[in-house]
């Protein structure tokens, strides 16, 4: 019986990422790679970076490995984009590069690589013939895979919470690709996987090293990919969308959130960095780090168990539930917004948002 190609990059990813983290850290400490204790941060030592390094490598190991002659043109394309993202998000850990390169650089061409393999959203065409159709989707597909990285990348705040969240969604992604009967689509997301919980070891509250921008962002443009590429198979329109938004919708949700809050105290949201996110909130109110982290890995389990069987559901029973979800996280930014964080008093420059 053959070992089947998502098992063994799986295996590849996991077994390379949790191997190399180790001498990544050594090799951060030894160049003075480090992120140093700050008022917006929650670690009080100073912890190594580049760990995205680890995640990288244990990833592309399982791509290449698992790849049978010529590599197709869109896996190319994914790699291409994730390598460059994490490139500049090395750079960006390192002081080399202004945070707005990789938002309204980095981000948008990797964007465009995935559309010009054809990798695209498919919403508007559905309904608007021609051109036209597919112009608003390669725009809605720059938005989703901007919007997607970066919340990645700022919901790497807190020990394992990233890794962590990126674990589970990868794993629902790979469950609905199976299901769906996407091979290829199954064998990313089992990569992502892999890569995410061998770090995850290394990275779990109390943290030995930080996957830093290089790695937030790697794994944030491989979950924006999996959600363009995943399709339920003979569901209702309305699942098609939900499906990944579900499956991402802890990040998606804190990005909100903090967008909504900052906006309210007269603040740019990527621009004035806090500890105003929602785990942030979550352990001032009594829960701690850990249990903060804990309680969103539940969240993102509960709502990727929602998104195996919302294909099943009815057009009108899934327009209630979309509209009971946006009920719940309406009332849950409102409490959150009554929890206690530290506010952001004016602008704040930094080298980074968070």
């Amino acid at each position: 019986m053959a070992i089947p190609t998502s098992l063994i990059a799986f295996c590849v990813a996991l077994f390379g990422s949790l191997g190399l983290t180790a001498p990544v850290r050594q090799f951060a400490l030894r160049v003075g790679l480090v992120d140093k204790p700050g008022p917006r941060k929650v670690h009080l030592k100073p912890i190594p970076l580049l760990g995205g390094i680890a995640i990288y490598l244990g990833f592309a190991a399982a791509i290449l490995l698992t790849q049978h002659g010529v590599m197709q043109q869109q896996t190319i394309a994914i790699f291409s984009g994730a390598t460059l993202l994490a490139i500049v998000g090395f750079l960006d850990d390192g002081g080399l590069l202004h945070h707005q390169v990789k938002l309204f650089i980095g981000m948008p061409v990797a964007a465009l690589l995935l559309l010009a393999s054809g990798i695209r959203a498919q919403l508007f065409s559905q309904f608007i013939p021609g051109n036209a159709g597919m112009i608003l989707d390669g725009c809605l597909t720059v938005i989703w895979v901007v919007g997607i990285t970066a919340s990645f990348s700022i919901l790497d705040h807190m020990d394992g919470l990233c890794a962590g969240i990126t674990a589970v969604a990868a794993a629902f992604f790979t469950l609905a690709a199976y299901m769906n009967g996407q091979t290829a689509v199954q064998t990313l997301a089992a990569a992502t996987l892999g890569a995410a919980l061998g770090f995850l070891r290394w990275n779990f509250n109390p943290a030995k090293i930080f996957m830093g921008d290089g790695g937030a962002m790697f794994l944030g443009f491989l979950m924006a990919t999996l959600g363009l590429k995943i399709r339920p198979d003979g569901a209702p329109f309305p699942a098609g969308w939900l499906v990944p938004v579900l499956i991402l919708g802890v990040p998606i949700f804190d990005t909100t959130m903090i967008s909504i809050s900052r906006l309210r105290r007269g603040l740019l949201p990527f621009t004035s960095p806090g500890k105003d996110h929602t785990a942030h909130r979550l352990s001032n109110l009594g829960l701690g780090h850990r249990g903060a982290v804990l309680i969103l890995y539940l969240l993102a389990g509960l709502l990727g168990t929602m998104s195996l069987f919302v294909g099943r559901f009815s057009t009108g029973t899934i327009y209630a539930l979309v509209g009971a979800l946006a009920v719940c996280a309406l009332i849950a930014v409102v409490f959150l917004e009554t929890a206690p964080y530290e506010r952001q008093i004016k602008l704040q420059k930094s080298s980074s948002p968070t």
